[in-house]
């Protein structure tokens, strides 16, 4: 070790200017180099560099305080044992000390957690596999989850998580919700349409993955559920009877919305659909370039379909959201990435123009004369104001606050001829999506309704068939007009 640290010192000593040029002096011979000038020079440097090896000392490190918790921030006055006792208390109401899943909204009262953790803390105890949970066995659990977690994000990820992982994946939501399913009032009329379960279940898991999973990952992380408002939701779940009023994640109306609009495009109900199909929504609004690039890979997830040039039920559930409200952070990179063809990061104008040109095309067939690319390109710099004129980028887009109006001017006529006749400015207190549901909902219950008469007149099985498919509707007044043994005839 010395003679190695001998050797990078006379590295550094020969490559200090000074001293290379005396001792190049001294090489050659000359007599006016003084050896105690020399060692000197000498001297100092060794000491120079002996400074700079120094390490910081101890203290230093040690006075910066720990800032990241990636289980949360440890609670100092959070008494464990006050807590199990409490839990041992609820389980001693229970036969032989072992709660079932029905149990459980007590147990998750006595563990301090929202009612519709239930699920949750009943399958990570393993009653799944036995049909009940001893007190033992969930108090070692617990016990555990308490010591190593720190705040409600870990918690509900440790209970849901695989083991040996730090996050969730789509189908560790699934007994979860299907949990709330059975128990929730609001979802009650469900029970006899048990078809529908894994429908409904799916439109969530998609619509939690949407808006929490920012990284567009598949992977939910504990710092994602933490900066989403999932959990406040769930909490809700227990407050509200009307599921319809959980708008964010738990609607079903807005299932009901998803998945009749689905249907009508899915002409061999398969649950996949096919480029053609796409393009019949909402009467062929959305360009044919816009369509390719969603079948692209761009956006979709699942290889298999990829492969089979299809769309799922899931991925559906990410287009419809994102084309009726373009103004969220999930929908603009959504688009975003939809428009740039080479991936770089950017809009360039070619791409611009690659979309603009079937717009105008279909202009000239509606007998509109389109503006012309230059004027609209002003426009829409003009709108989104980005920092570089040669360019738009996600951050440009998601600082407009006008994103549908760029993105409908490049590949929704409908919505872009909309846009011309609509003041953009004004206040909305709902979201465009919630928007485009309620109206949605309403009208698709009052074509059932319209159905269901045509049906009692004319008893004909088209209608019957027609109707069949659709989940059962909730919250309208009409059903109750109808023999319940109407479809058994």
């Amino acid at each position: 070790m010395k003679s190695e640290s001998m050797r990078i010192k006379e590295i550094s000593l020969r490559q200090d200017p000074d001293l290379r040029k005396e001792l190049a002096l001294l090489a050659r011979g000359c007599d006016f180099v003084l050896p105690s000038r020399f060692k000197k020079r000498l001297k100092a440097f060794q000491q120079v560099q002996t400074k700079k090896e120094e390490s910081l000392p101890p203290s230093l490190s040690q006075t910066i305080p720990t800032f990241y918790f990636p289980r949360g921030c440890p609670k100092e006055k959070v008494n464990i044992d006050a807590v199990i006792a409490k839990i041992e208390g609820t389980f001693s109401q229970f036969p032989n000390e072992r709660a079932r899943l029905e149990d459980m909204g007590k147990v998750a009262k006595a563990c301090e957690c929202p009612l519709y953790w239930k699920g949750p803390l009943f399958y990570c105890a393993g009653g799944e596999r036995t049909g009940c949970v001893s007190v033992h066995k969930f108090v070692a659990m617990w016990r555990k989850i308490l010591q190593t977690c720190h705040d409600d994000a870990a918690k509900f990820i440790h209970l849901l998580m695989n083991p040996g992982c730090n996050y969730l994946v789509q189908e560790d939501f699934i007994p979860f919700l299907q949990d709330v399913v059975n128990s929730h009032p609001g979802l009650s009329f469900l029970k006899e349409a048990s078809e529908f379960h894994s429908r409904y279940i799916t439109t969530v898991v998609q619509r939690i993955f949407y808006t929490v999973n920012r990284s567009w990952s598949g992977r939910i992380t504990c710092n994602e559920l933490r900066k989403s408002s999932f959990l406040q939701n769930v909490a809700l779940l227990e407050e509200e009877a009307d599921i319809n009023q959980l708008t964010e994640y738990f609607s079903y109306e807005h299932f009901y919305v998803i998945y009749c609009k689905f249907w009508e495009l899915d002409t061999d109900h398969d649950l996949y659909i096919d480029p053609k199909d796409l393009a019949r929504h909402n009467d062929h609004a959305i360009s044919n370039r816009m369509i390719e690039r969603i079948f692209s890979g761009a956006v979709t997830r699942g290889r298999k379909a990829q492969k089979e040039g299809k769309l799922s039920y899931a991925d559906f559930v990410w287009f419809l959201i994102s084309e009726e409200d373009k103004k969220t952070p999930t929908s603009i990179e959504y688009w975003f990435r939809c428009m740039d063809l080479d991936g770089d990061g950017a809009l360039s104008m070619y791409e611009l123009e690659y979309f603009y040109e079937e717009q105008c095309q279909k202009l000239d067939n509606m007998a509109i004369e389109p503006l012309p690319f230059e004027d609209c390109l002003c426009q829409m710099l003009d709108l989104v104001k980005p920092q570089c004129d040669e360019k738009i980028t996600l951050h440009d887009l998601k600082k407009c606050k006008l994103a549908n109006v760029f993105f409908d001017t490049f590949f929704n006529i409908e919505k872009y001829l909309d846009h011309e006749q609509k003041d953009q400015f004004s206040i909305q207190e709902i979201s465009d999506w919630e928007k485009y549901a309620a109206e949605e909902y309403d009208i698709l219950v009052a074509e059932e309704a319209a159905t269901k008469l045509e049906y009692c007149v004319l008893n004909t099985f088209d209608v019957y068939h027609d109707l069949a498919f659709r989940p059962p509707t909730v919250g309208v007044t009409y059903l109750a007009m109808w023999p319940r043994n109407l479809f058994e005839q």
